[in-house]
């Protein structure tokens, strides 16, 4: 029975690209395993940026530099999946 816990910062991840997430795991495990998907247990923890750091630095800091720091009109990327072909299953 695979557990799979995934991690990421509470920033705007919608329903559809949890649902791309679990599906694609899913599979993943499904197709390189031969795990049966009834057995496959996929959760998302959204962490806030306040709790997650990297590099001695909280994501909430490292955002407000990059917005410091980022041209006006600079608009954020928008999310995108990796590997890319979990997100199209």
């Amino acid at each position: 029975m695979p557990y799979v816990n995934i991690k990421v910062t509470k920033e705007g991840v919608t329903a559809e690209q949890k649902a791309a997430l679990i599906r694609g795991v899913t599979n993943l495990l499904v197709d390189v395993l031969g795990k049966d998907p009834k057995t496959v247990f996929v959760l998302i923890d959204e962490v806030d940026t306040d709790n997650w750091g990297v590099a001695g630095e909280s994501i909430t800091a490292k955002r407000t530099q990059e917005n410091v720091n980022k041209p006006a009109e600079s608009v954020q990327e928008p999310f995108e999946c990796f590997p890319s072909d979990l997100c199209n299953t």
